[in-house]
């Protein structure tokens, strides 16, 4: 049984804890404190058992420790630190790691800001080292992007991309240390476009989103955008995009849109109100619905695995 060692207790680790014992790996929980770890573990048994509806699951060793006194790391495949996203915290850390873990098993940092070219600089063991960003919510979204830094092993990256594979993720191999990774730099290709539109008064932000949910999005939980343009055609996408490309939004600056509501406080469900006013019990019944909508996007994608090895 692989073993898996998380580093960190917060909302992430328990997201990604889960993720492994819902495929019956072997986990351990690292805390600044026993107690801290032991409510991570408790936490990511509840999401793990949401994902299989609760049906039986066999049952697989798990167990909490201390970050700076555990050191059992017999057996471990991967260890992922999912600490508060503080630089000189993750490279206290890693320069821990570095000394502390033995040099064939390779290590993670679920940083979404912090480049692991800089959170691993001048460490001996670099090249074991790489990003690993999740999604939120890191139990229910398929995508890993473990990205490698400029001197991580790529044929490593390659294992530890297989290590996700047999954990039922998606993992995606991003070979070159830039911001944002792979996902993120498309996502936010989509949302200056988006944000443009809205501050230009000619969609509002409702219909941005029904737009996106029920077009191209509604595709994409299908077929990815390459493969999309691979069954519709490249050669309309070309003559479109002679039309369209010119007048895309290339702004450098955060839209005006987004920027107002963040001066007047209102940054979304958090605080309230963003585009739109959430009082507590319409944010709480909002953010269940898209539990539920990933939840069932999540046990299609199951089915398809299923058949993918089936077949």
């Amino acid at each position: 049984m692989e073993k898996i060692v998380i580093i960190g207790t917060g909302t992430m680790a328990a997201g990604i804890g889960a993720g492994f014992l819902d495929a019956e790996m072997e986990v351990v929980f690292l805390g600044r404190s026993i107690d801290k770890a032991q409510a991570s573990l408790t936490a990511a048994h509840k999401l793990a058992l949401g994902l299989a509806d609760g049906a039986p699951r066999k049952a697989v060793a798990t167990s909490v420790g201390t970050i700076d006194d555990w050191n059992d790391w017999a057996g471990v495949s991967w260890v992922i630190e999912t600490v508060a996203e503080d630089f000189d915290l993750k490279r206290q850390l890693f320069a821990s790691l570095d000394a502390r873990v033995p040099p064939h098993i390779p290590i993670g940092s679920n940083s979404s800001g912090f480049p692991i070219t800089s959170i691993a600089q001048g460490l001996a063991t670099r090249g074991r080292m790489f990003n690993a960003h999740y999604f939120m919510p890191a139990h229910l979204v398929p995508l890993v992007e473990v990205a490698l830094g400029t001197d991580s092993d790529p044929v490593l990256g390659e294992s530890v991309c297989a290590l996700y594979r047999r954990a039922a993720k998606k993992p995606v191999l991003v070979r070159k240390d830039i911001p944002g990774f792979l996902a993120n730099r498309i996502q936010h290709a989509l949302m200056r476009e988006a944000m443009a539109l809205i501050d230009s008064g000619i969609a509002t932000p409702e219909d941005v989103d029904i737009a996106v949910r029920y077009s191209f999005g509604f595709r994409y939980a299908a077929a990815g955008p390459v493969l999309q343009k691979e069954i519709s055609g490249w050669d309309s996408m070309a003559r479109a995009a002679v039309e369209i490309y010119p007048s895309l939004s290339n702004t450098h600056v955060l839209s005006t849109c987004v920027s107002d509501i963040i001066a007047a406080g209102k940054p979304g469900m958090k605080a309230g109100a963003g585009f739109m006013e959430w009082p507590a019990e319409k944010a709480a019944v909002a953010r269940a619905s898209y539990e539920k909508r990933l939840k069932a996007a999540f046990d299609v994608l199951n089915m398809d695995n299923y058949m993918d090895e089936k077949n």
